[in-house]
């Protein structure tokens, strides 16, 4: 069992959860992160006036996988959240010790 965390641009989370689907990835944490990296900020324009933000605006998924869909996953995500350019973001995996179901108990994959 593997937990994958994406960081990606919220622009290309659409066609990112398009590819999940695709591949019967269906369930997913989303939440709204700040950070800073190589991009160094962003400029917002708000009514007519720029403004530089010191963090860069990404979105974190945390999806919870078998170790043999990992590979696939990974490609998905790559494949379609990908621009070329600095700030496309990182996926981070994880090994899993146990995961349980709160509602009937089960365990690790069955609780996926």
């Amino acid at each position: 069992m593997k937990k994958i965390e994406a960081i990606i641009r919220l622009s290309r989370f659409e066609s990112i959860r398009d590819a999940l689907a695709e591949i019967d990835v269906n369930f997913f944490t989303l939440s709204e992160v700040k950070g800073f990296g190589l991009q160094r900020g962003e400029q917002l324009t708000y009514r007519g006036s720029v403004y530089d933000a010191d963090y860069i605006a990404r979105l974190q998924l945390d999806i919870l996988a078998p170790t043999e869909k990992v590979d696939s996953i990974i490609q998905a995500i790559t494949a379609s959240g990908r621009t070329g350019k600095v700030g496309d973001g990182k996926i981070i995996v994880y090994d899993l010790e146990r995961i349980v179901r709160i509602r009937t108990g089960e365990e690790n994959e069955s609780a996926i």
